[in-house]
């Protein structure tokens, strides 16, 4: 099975944070990840790359919002 090299993963994290996320790949590379984070109750969006339009943005925010819960997980 190939892997489509643009692609959307939902990745979680329990590490160095707690929490859940959707990951953004073009050509196979990581361009930005938007995390929610239940320790300390945020969502963050982090960029890879330099430049992206607004309307992919507001797209994978959308995707986010409807894939990831909004609720934070209480510990």
């Amino acid at each position: 099975m190939e892997i489509n090299p643009n692609r959307i993963e939902i990745a979680s994290d329990v590490h160095s944070r707690d929490g859940i996320g959707i990951e953004v790949y073009e050509d196979n590379k990581l361009i930005l990840e938007i995390f929610r984070d239940d320790t300390d109750k945020s969502r963050v969006i982090t960029l890879w790359n330099k430049e992206i339009s607004l309307a992919d943005m507001e797209y994978y925010i959308n995707v986010f919002k409807e894939e990831i819960p909004w609720g934070f997980i209480e510990y």
